[in-house]
């Protein structure tokens, strides 16, 4: 144990789902319209850790899982022209141009598809906040809690998670169900998470358990 106390020595994820109030499930940017390898070669414009094509389908399964129960879920979609004029500093990091509107690799994972009553939020920042309705429709929702999967964890999971901070919601970040750039790249954002909020790491069997908890709605 670090004598440090401001250092997060222990992320593991918990076993156990502890949300706060209303919760709703916002799956961010879980693209590649189904191809599998959407940036082949050596394209710069994104990287993943190994475990991409293991997370999608399990996505699938937990969304499937939250509408059984009535739970509301998001979907947010990163999206820019082809001019490039939405896409502001984006270029200025690792990254070369990407989620570009009308290529298939922009479009949402197959069984990613917002149902008719859904939001779908398309965002032109990291953040899944940052200049969306995103606030608004959570409020509509009641919303206090808010569970994350989706990807990439170093970067727009992350920059959600703080705005969601900033904004005084609860975030739940479902460790396995994301993915990072990297390896150390993903620790290291899901420490930062930890750091803001001591609850916010959980594991998909806490959100699973949870779930089966959740009393769904009797409809007219």
């Amino acid at each position: 144990m670090s004598d440090n106390p401001l250092q997060v020595t222990d992320w593991t994820p918990s076993d156990e789902l502890r949300p706060v109030g209303n919760t709703v499930l916002v799956v961010v940017d879980i693209q590649g319209g189904g191809l599998e390898n959407p940036y082949p070669g050596n394209n710069p414009a994104l990287t993943y850790m190994p475990g991409r094509e293991v997370r999608n389908p399990k996505a699938v399964e937990l969304v499937t899982a939250f509408r059984a129960r009535q739970v509301p879920v998001i979907f947010i979609q990163e999206v820019h022209k082809p001019s490039l004029i939405d896409i502001g500093r984006e270029l200025d990091g690792s990254e070369g141009p990407h989620c570009i509107e009308g290529e298939q690799r922009t479009e949402l994972h197959p069984g990613l598809e917002p149902r008719p009553e859904e939001y779908l939020i398309r965002k032109r920042r990291y953040s899944a906040f940052f200049g969306t309705e995103l606030d608004l429709l959570l409020r509509g929702y009641k919303a206090e809690t808010v569970i994350l999967i989706g990807g990439m964890t170093d970067v727009c999971i992350h920059y959600t998670a703080v705005d969601a901070h900033q904004l005084d919601y609860h975030f739940r970040t479902v460790s396995d169900l994301v993915v990072g750039s990297g390896q150390e790249l993903h620790d290291a954002a899901l420490r930062a998470m930890k750091y803001l909020q001591r609850d916010s790491l959980v594991s998909s069997t806490a959100v699973y358990d949870w779930l089966e908890t959740v009393s769904i709605k009797e409809t007219a």
